[in-house]
């Protein structure tokens, strides 16, 4: 039986140390990196969301860690390559990947998720491999794409192309607060946002958003909210006018 009280690793900026606290380590930056990502997702009502980021990043960073564990005290350390370990979290992480995308009547939602998911995987790896702060490099990166594009989208999204138009959501429960925050993330004007019930249950909602935005714009919100849980069907149409009513009664 190996003595692990004895066994050392290596770990980015602390160097040679025990195997305990490194491991340590590595739990705590894959907890946190993958909840900074996590919490992006699940703030928007993600499927993958807080949770589930983080089991990845775990997950990722435990059969990386063992893996090279075996490498250093097995017998047969001549016949392990760790490398292999990457190529199977890679391959397996697609799984998780092709169920984040869902596909609808003629539209696609899910891929942001998928990618996500897909990079919080290699972000545990990274912190497996002894290489924890340039993991954190990597999660603000993603972090970054995730949440403070929108400055660059602004320059590129022409304002004499905007247009109204009309959004319609259907939910199971009211959304309107998330479809809020992602409306926030967005260079759009909200015209006008009312929810109504869709059955006699009431579980059934409808959010009837009017706004005026760049194509790209009503795009992007259309498969966020899509890939929103609680979130049945998203439809977006141009108008040519606002009703007037709604213009008069503006509250946004």
């Amino acid at each position: 039986m190996i003595n692990f009280a004895d066994t050392t690793m290596e770990l980015e900026v602390f160097g040679n140390v025990s195997i305990y606290f490194g491991i340590g380590v590595q739990i705590l930056f894959a907890l946190l990196l993958g909840g900074l990502v996590g919490y992006d997702r699940e703030v928007k009502m993600k499927a993958a969301g807080f949770k589930t980021n983080i089991m990845i990043c775990i997950g990722a960073t435990l059969y990386t860690t063992i893996s090279l564990l075996n490498l250093h005290t097995s017998d047969y350390s001549n016949m392990i390559d760790p490398n292999r370990i990457a190529a199977q979290i890679v391959s397996g992480i697609g799984f998780l990947g092709a169920g984040a995308i869902i596909q609808g009547r003629g539209s696609v939602s899910g891929l942001t998720t998928a990618a996500t998911i897909w990079v919080v995987a290699a972000i545990g790896y990274t912190i497996g491999v002894g290489y924890p702060f340039v993991a954190t490099m990597f999660s603000l990166t993603v972090l970054v794409v995730l949440r403070l594009l929108n400055p660059i989208n602004k320059l590129i999204e022409r304002e004499d192309e905007r247009n109204n138009y009309h959004v319609e959501v259907l939910s199971y429960g009211s959304v309107q607060q998330t479809v809020i925050h992602i409306l926030e993330m967005e260079n759009v004007k909200v015209i006008s946002m009312t929810e109504e019930t869709h059955d006699l249950t009431q579980e059934m909602r409808i959010l009837n958003i009017y706004i005026n935005g760049h194509p790209r714009s009503i795009e992007r919100l259309t498969s966020d909210t899509t890939d929103a849980i609680r979130v049945k069907k998203v439809t977006a149409r141009e108008i040519l006018t606002v009703p007037s009513i709604l213009t008069a009664n503006e509250k946004f």
